[in-house]
């Protein structure tokens, strides 16, 4: 049986604990007990949450884990001296030190404040990307990554990523079919890649209207297709010039911009999952040949598309 601490302190997430269910449901998925849950915190008792309610935990001691996992907040977290040695004491070389140590979201800043993350690649919150930056500026953050793994060290995004962290963790113990009944039963994708981007195109677009969703979803159909902002109108039953004002006024890019956003994540996608060549990715997703997707991708993400796709691969 492998135990599993969940770290706690007030002011933490309640959505942080989401990934706790991961290991619940490994346990009935295979019928066994594989995997003891619990929570703790520094002084014990019931600690309160971001949005008042508390939780019960248990307080710091001796006892060993195999993983601990550092819960996030809505904000960066308070951290105390007793906080700071239990996460130092479970990622150290000690006998009855943790085999892995985690983050979830802003416990990232916990880490580093503990100097776990000194020299090594971990992520955070976007949000607080600049934040996390300014303050730790000997980790190698990577914000545009769903979960990253440096030897033990874990770290993940935002909350939601807890999950596909949680979900990693599972596949590394017990088998990617484990991995993937536990999502089926999740109801969540199995699994997002580490290296995916946390970026959603369309979500930071946030059209108001139904006629520029329309369009939108017609390009998002047909990227390949060249996508002049005369056929993207046509999608949206708007002349060119009422569409482009209109397009602006919704999502504050122009539509050109728009498309080669959602361009970029198609791509981005295709290279960190698939096997295709660059040629076909490039084709498929409109940017007509290799050489201004890559340029596309250095301005967007800072690395070529070659580059993302061995990250990846890495990184699974």
């Amino acid at each position: 049986m492998q135990r599993i601490a969940f770290v706690i302190f007030p002011g933490f997430q309640m959505m942080s604990l989401a990934a706790l269910s991961v290991f619940e449901f490994a346990n009935i998925t295979t019928g066994e007990p594989l995997y003891d849950v619990s929570i703790v915190s520094e002084r014990g008792g019931q600690v309160p949450s971001s949005i008042g309610p508390g939780m019960d935990s248990a307080a710091f001691d001796a006892s060993h884990f195999d993983t601990v996992l550092v819960c996030g907040g809505v904000d960066v977290p308070d951290t105390s001296p007793g906080l700071l040695a239990y996460v130092r004491a479970a990622a150290s070389s000690a006998p009855g030190a943790a085999r892995r140590v985690a983050a979830i979201c802003t416990g990232a800043f916990i880490l580093a404040e503990a100097g776990l993350l000194d020299g090594r690649r971990a992520t955070t919150h976007w949000l607080l990307a600049r934040e996390f930056e300014a303050a730790y500026p000997r980790v190698k953050l990577e914000e545009d990554r769903i979960f990253i793994i440096d030897e033990h060290i874990w770290t993940s995004a935002g909350m939601t990523a807890g999950v596909d962290l949680a979900l990693a963790m599972v596949e590394k113990d017990l088998g990617a079919d484990i991995a993937r009944s536990v999502a089926r039963k999740l109801v969540v994708y199995h699994r997002r890649a580490g290296g995916q981007s946390q970026y959603s195109a369309l979500l930071e677009l946030e059209p108001k209207s139904d006629r520029i969703q329309s369009a939108l979803d017609y390009a998002r159909r047909n990227l390949a297709a060249p996508l002049p902002v005369e056929a993207l109108a046509e999608a949206a039953h708007l002349s060119p010039r009422q569409f482009s004002r209109a397009f602006r006024a919704e999502t504050g890019q122009s539509p050109a911009k728009a498309v080669e956003n959602l361009r970029l994540e198609a791509a981005r996608l295709m290279m960190e999952q698939g096997r295709h060549p660059v040629d076909i990715v490039a084709r498929e997703t409109g940017f007509a040949d290799r050489e201004r997707m890559r340029r596309a991708f250095l301005r967007a993400f800072g690395q070529p598309p070659l580059a993302i796709r061995r990250n990846a691969r890495i990184e699974a």
